[in-house]
């Protein structure tokens, strides 16, 4: 599965704080429905066996909709299911080491908040990089905010795509506009609301108008 800019539009990243009685499954195919171009599979709470278990069917789903599917962090996983791909963040492993673990052909995404890391994960093989948060955020403890100009410095400073992430919504995607990014990553935007799939499909439309702003 390649991983090009128009994948990366609409990039939706599951959390199971708002399943409300139905299932991660059934939330990731509505988001699939309105549209969503990227999955990734972000568990921390979850022990391995039921991570696995559910990865494997939300991968199955993804693949009905032709769109990429990695996880968050876990290498090992990904590599057991053969994954399109995973995405790390500055503390966990360096993309050079995940690119040895999976080969050449997988997706491997970088999160950075700098050029510097941005530029280092670019040299080391990332395929994309998440960079955030560009709003103030309560989906992540850790998440440090940064300037939109950072944003669009670290977008010119690099040949591959670049998606922002963080605090992301429908109220403010268009402030993005002309930074340079290719797309948007979104957790609560899609997966905390009533109707997911036409959220979804709302947020795509606003965000390709950001896009080709």
């Amino acid at each position: 599965m390649n991983c090009d800019k128009n994948s990366l539009l609409l990039y939706a990243v599951t959390d199971r704080s708002w399943l409300n009685g139905r299932t991660l499954y059934e939330q990731v195919e509505d988001a699939l429905k309105g549209g969503a171009t990227f999955i990734q599979l972000r568990e921390k709470k979850l022990d391995k066996e039921d991570f696995l278990k559910e990865a494997i069917e939300i991968q199955a789903l993804c693949r009905q909709y032709h769109v990429p599917f990695v996880i968050n962090d876990d290498v090992d996983i990904a590599l057991q299911i053969d994954a399109d791909g995973v995405h790390v963040g500055q503390s966990d492993m360096e993309a050079g080491d995940v690119r040895t673990t999976l080969g050449p052909d997988k997706i491997i995404g970088v999160s950075a908040q700098t050029v510097e890391q941005a530029v280092l994960a670019e040299q080391r093989g990332a395929d994309y990089l998440g960079v955030g948060a560009v709003f103030p955020t309560g989906s992540k403890d850790d998440a440090d905010d940064i300037s939109h100009d950072t944003l669009q410095a670290i977008c010119e400073a690099v040949q591959i795509p670049v998606i922002a992430i963080g605090g992301i919504s429908k109220n403010n995607v268009l402030q993005l506009k002309g930074r340079g990014i290719c797309g948007i990553a979104v957790i609560s935007a899609i997966f905390a609301q009533p109707d997911i799939q036409a959220a979804t499909e709302e947020l795509k439309n606003l965000t390709e108008k950001m896009v080709q702003g």
